[in-house]
This record gives structure tokens, sequence and C-alpha cells, in this order.
């Protein structure tokens, strides 16, 4: 498979109200704006989340072929108070932290991990303020109009030579659009992969415009699940490649027509999470033209199209893609038995069944062949 996916080894939120409070436990991460507050503070929230160093460098080296990028994604929870063009942005984080044992207002509340005053503990260090690192600049929030110095501190931007690398991603939601996080992520994994930037993770927060506003009429709270969340969405990065390839033997023809019949086989059923399967595609046309043969031209094999022919996967309980159609990274290949594709096994979420579907364009048309075939990822 080349969408890998990566899940989070932790995440918290920080909260501009509850400058020393850790929730680096709670089922949920959280962005808000909010203005309940009697004195008309605005209160704000924002996330950090973290990935493992060996396991992007695990997959980079041993799995990836070729180029790659990356992306980082959240599931929503619940949204509301989202207007027209309201932006998130995603920075690397540029200060270890802890993530805690808290949840949201504890009583009496965790302090033991990061908060929105310390990468540490409510008693112990702070966050860094603006300023420089070497060849990296750092920003942090410093105004005391609102809330302390802190809610995280991120690298902004590096400079070498007249090179300059601008580490912010934003992504626009509105009252209708989709309110799933999904950022490129590749410039900053790459910064963390080489060794450039040490990876403390990610920071994610509404765009200056929303965060701290007084108005009550923008109020905005995007709540996603976390990595301790009992649902099948926790945060996920994923590492993007195209490993198809075209080997083809000329005994074998290319299906030329949509209608065909599609089977998937090597497929056990039931596969460990450190598993890596090929599963391969006996494939023939469901009309074949009429010819002089001495064979039954139902038995032939026949090869999927060279570039048009992608596979997907979903969850079968929820009907949800895991993996979509992507002309560039879910593409079939083909050698010199039949058409196929690589599944890691362990880049899918344990004790769930999965549907692969497939998708074929040929003669104009584009059809998608979905006809039970189903595996499930247990734990090894």
């Amino acid at each position: 498979m080349a969408v890998y996916k990566l899940f989070p080894y932790k995440d918290t939120s920080l909260y501009s109200m509850f400058p020393s409070m850790n929730t680096g436990i709670d089922p949920i991460n959280q962005l808000s704006n909010l203005n309940f507050s009697i004195d008309s503070l605005p209160s704000v929230a924002r996330t950090l989340i973290a990935f493992d160093t060996d396991e992007i460098r695990d997959t980079i080296n041993n799995k990836v072929t070729g180029s790659w990028d990356s992306r980082l994604k959240s599931y929503i929870a619940t949204a509301q108070g989202i207007s027209e063009s309201t932006y998130v942005t995603v920075w690397p984080i540029n200060k270890s932290w802890n993530q805690g044992t808290g949840t949201y207002l504890d009583q009496p509340i965790t302090t033991d991990g990061a908060c929105w005053t310390s990468p540490q503990s409510g008693e112990d260090g702070v966050w860094d303020i603006s300023g420089t690192s070497g060849s990296y600049v750092i920003s942090s929030y410093n105004n005391y109009d609102y809330a302390p110095q802190g809610g995280g501190s991120w690298f902004v931007r590096k400079t070498e030579g007249s090179v300059t690398t601008r580490f912010q991603v934003t992504q626009s939601f509105g009252p209708r659009t989709e309110k799933d996080l999904n950022v490129d992520a590749t410039t900053v994994v790459h910064e963390w992969y080489s060794g450039s930037m040490n990876n403390n993770g990610f920071l994610i927060k509404f765009a200056n415009g929303p965060e701290f506003n007084t108005d009550k009429q923008l109020q905005p709270v995007l709540q996603y699940y976390s990595v301790d969340t009992n649902t099948i969405y926790p945060p996920e990065l994923e590492i993007r490649w195209d490993d198809s390839t075209w080997n083809p033997t000329s005994s074998i023809s290319v299906l030329s027509q949509p209608n065909a019949f599609i089977e998937l086989a090597e497929n056990p059923g039931i596969f460990y999470s450190e598993s890596v399967n090929r599963f391969r595609l006996n494939c023939r046309p469901k009309y074949p033209a009429r010819v002089w043969a001495t064979s039954s031209l139902y038995t032939k094999q026949h090869y999927l199209p060279s570039g048009s022919s992608y596979y997907a996967i979903k969850d079968l309980d929820t009907d949800e893609y895991v993996v979509n159609f992507d002309n560039n990274y879910t593409q079939i290949s083909a050698d010199y038995t039949s058409s196929y594709f690589d599944i890691y096994m362990n880049g899918l979420e344990p004790e769930r069944y999965y549907k692969i579907l497939i998708q074929v364009v040929a003669s104009g048309s584009t059809t998608i062949y979905d006809d039970n075939y189903y595996f499930k990822v247990v734990n090894g």
C-alpha cells in the first residue's frame, strides 16, 4: 500500500483559561475561541500532536520507494460557530513536551504535563518566547492582555543563505465544508527525517484572526478525536508514494472494455497487523470477442489498464474510505503473472474488517468493482 498511516504516541490540548491544566489523556483535542467569562476575556484552546521519529524513518527507509509526501489528518467530533473562511494553521513545535495524565476539568485539575504556560507541567519550565534558534525563527503567544505567555512555541521558518523555508500550512473551513483536518506535512516531515529539526510534533491552532477575538459573534469550536479516543478515528500521519510498476508479459492481454469480471486472489481473509500482503487480481472481459480458439476465452487472464486502474479500502462497519482512490498513490501494478497491489497491514487499525474496491477507467467509462472483497486485520 502506498498510503501508509502512522498514529500518534501522544497528544494534548492547551487552554488559556486554565493555564496550568493538563489534558494529556482526554479523548478530545480542541481548537476554540470562546467568550463566555464574566470579564469577557476570550478563552483559547490549541492542540499538540506528536508522532514517533523512529517510525517515520523506518517507513521512509524500509517501505517507501522513490519520492514521497506526507499529510496530517485529524477527524472531527463536533464543530460549532464556524463562519465563512475560518482558518486553521499547523506548525512544527520547537520544544519537547510531556503528555501528562489529565483530562479536561479534572477535580482537582491535573498539572503533571504540558499546559498553556509550560511544556512539562504546570509548575515546571516555560514555553520559549518569540526569538531565534540558529537559522530558525520561533514564535509563541506573549500578549498579556488576555492570557499568560505560552500556548506552545513553534518554528515559523528557517533561513539558510538566500533560501527561506516556511513551515506554516493552513486549511480553510466554512459552515458547510468538511471539518476533518487534512493538511500537507511534507516540508516538516522532511526536516524531521533528515535530522535538521527535532521532532516535537505539530501545534494546531486557529489563525490569529479568530484567536483572542472579543467579538461574541466569533466563537469557533472544533473538537477532534485524540489518540485516546474509543472510536476508530485517532489522528494520523500519512506517508504516501507511488509504488506501482508495470512489467507485463506479451502473452497476457490488457482489458479494453469496462464490462469485466474481477476476482481478488491471494486473500486468506485474516492478517496479522505486521503482515504485508500482495493481492492479485484475476481479470477477464464479461463479453469477450468471438474468435476461433482451442481453449475457453473465459479462463484467459487479462491485465487491468496501466495508469487508469486503482484500489481503495473502506472500513466495513462505517462504510468510510480508509484509503481513497488516488491517481498517484493507489495505482495497480502488473508483472508476468497478473495485475496486483500491496497492502501494509500495520498501516490499518487492528481488529477491524475492511473492504477493497477496484476502479477501472476504460473506453471512456469509469467503473467501480465492489464484489465483497473483505479482510480483517488482527493484533499480532
